[in-house]
C-alpha cells in the first residue's frame, strides 16, 4: 500500500504537462531514490509531492510543456519565482527549504545520469530556518504520560498496546516509524533489540526490563495471532498499527496532563537522548543509540541540556 501511494505521487508529478522522456528520467530517479539511496517511503512521498509542485508552477509560469530543455535553461529569477510562490502557498521556511532541497536532489541525479545540467539552481539560496532544538519532556511528565495512556481507552489489550508503542519511543529512543515496522519476530526475548533504521541502516539497542514486561503484557493480550513474519503492533482489525493512532493517543495524553503541544511521539524519542545525556550518557554511544548518520545530529541535545540547566538555575535565583 505505502509503495503505492508513493508511485501514484511520482506518477502524478511526472505525467501532468511533461514530455514523455522526462517522465521516464523522473521514474528512473524514484527507483535511484528507493532503490539505491534506500530513502524512507515518508520521505519518497515528499519528494514526490515537492516535485509535483515544481512542475505544476512551471506549467503554469511558463506556458509551455516541461520538456528537459526546459529545466535545463531555468535562470535564478524562475527558481526564486517558484519558492516565493511556495511561500505565498503558506508554507513555512522549513518546508520551503525541503522544497528546494528536492528539486536540487533531482537535477543532480539528472546531472549525473542523464547528462543534463544547470548551474542556476546552485546559485539559488534557501530560505533561512530559525535554529530550533528539541523539546524534550521533563522525566516527571514523561512517567506521568506512560502511566494515563492506559486510562484513556477501554480495551485492555489497546492500553497495553499503547504503553508498549511508548515504552520503545522513550526507553529505547525509537523513531515511531522504526517501532511500527517491526515484525512479530523482532520482539526482544533478550536485553537488546535489532532496529531497521533510515536507509536500512541496523543498529542494536538495549531493552530494559519495564520495556521488555510492556511489550510482553501487550502480546499475551492482543487478541490477534503476532506472526513472525507480520507486524508486531496491529491494530484493532489485526493490520498494521497505524502511526496516527499513536499520535492520537499522544494528543489525548496532552489533554489530560495539560501537556504542551511539542508532547508528541517523537518528543520521546528526543527525552531518551536528553535524559541519557543529563544522566552522563556521552554523545558517541547516544549517536549509535538513535542511529545517526551525522554526529552534528547528537550534539543538539548538548544545547538542550544546557538550556535545562539555565531554566533551572533562573528559577533558582530569580528575584522576586
Amino acid at each position: 500500500m505505502k509503495q503505492d501511494t508513493t508511485a501514484s505521487a511520482f506518477n502524478e508529478a511526472s505525467l501532468t504537462n511533461v514530455h514523455a522522456d522526462l517522465s521516464a528520467m523522473i521514474k528512473r530517479w524514484r527507483r535511484y531514490l528507493e532503490t539505491e539511496r534506500r530513502m524512507s517511503q515518508h520521505t519518497l512521498i515528499a519528494y514526490g509531492h515537492d516535485l509535483g509542485s515544481f512542475l505544476r508552477f512551471l506549467s503554469i509560469y511558463k506556458g509551455e510543456m516541461i520538456t528537459t530543455a526546459l529545466l535545463e535553461s531555468l535562470q535564478v529569477r524562475e527558481f526564486r519565482a517558484f519558492l516565493a510562490a511556495r511561500r505565498a502557498d503558506g508554507l513555512s521556511a522549513a518546508s520551503t527549504a525541503r522544497t528546494l532541497s528536492s528539486v536540487r536532489n533531482l537535477y543532480r541525479y539528472l546531472a549525473r545520469a542523464e547528462s543534463i545540467e544547470n548551474d542556476a539552481i546552485d546559485a539559488v539560496q534557501a530560505p533561512k530556518v530559525p535554529h530550533r532544538i528539541p523539546r524534550p519532556l521533563t522525566e516527571e511528565a514523561t512517567k506521568s504520560a506512560i502511566e494515563t495512556l492506559p486510562e484513556l481507552v477501554t480495551d485492555d489489550w489497546v492500553a497495553a498496546r499503547n504503553v508498549a508503542v511508548i515504552s520503545l519511543l522513550y526507553g529505547c529512543g525509537l523513531r515511531i516509524s522504526e517501532a511500527l515496522a517491526l515484525s512479530g519476530d523482532d520482539r526482544p526475548r533478550g536485553d537488546t533489540m535489532r532496529i531497521i533504521g533510515k536507509r536500512g541502516k541496523e543498529r542494536v539497542v538495549p531493552v530494559l526490563p519495564v520495556v521488555q514486561d510492556a511489550i510482553e503484557t501487550y502480546t499475551q493480550q492482543c487478541p490477534f495471532a503476532l506472526k513472525p513474519d507480520g507486524p508486531l503492533f496491529v491494530g484493532k482489525r489485526g493490520g498494521r498499527l497505524n502511526p496516527r493512532i499513536i499520535q492520537s493517543a499522544m494528543q489525548d495524553v496532552r489533554a489530560a496532563l495539560a501537556l504542551p503541544e511539542t508532547a508528541t511521539p517523537h518528543a520521546l524519542r528526543h527525552s531518551f537522548a536528553t535524559h541519557l545525556l543529563s544522566r552522563g550518557g556521552d554523545l558517541r554511544t547516544i549517536q549509535e543509540l538513535l542511529g545517526h548518520s551525522d554526529l552534528k545530529a547528537t550534539q543538539v541535545y548538548t544545547e538542550v541540556d544546557s538550556a535545562r540547566i539555565r531554566d533551572v538555575y533562573d528559577q533558582a535565583f530569580k528575584r522576586n
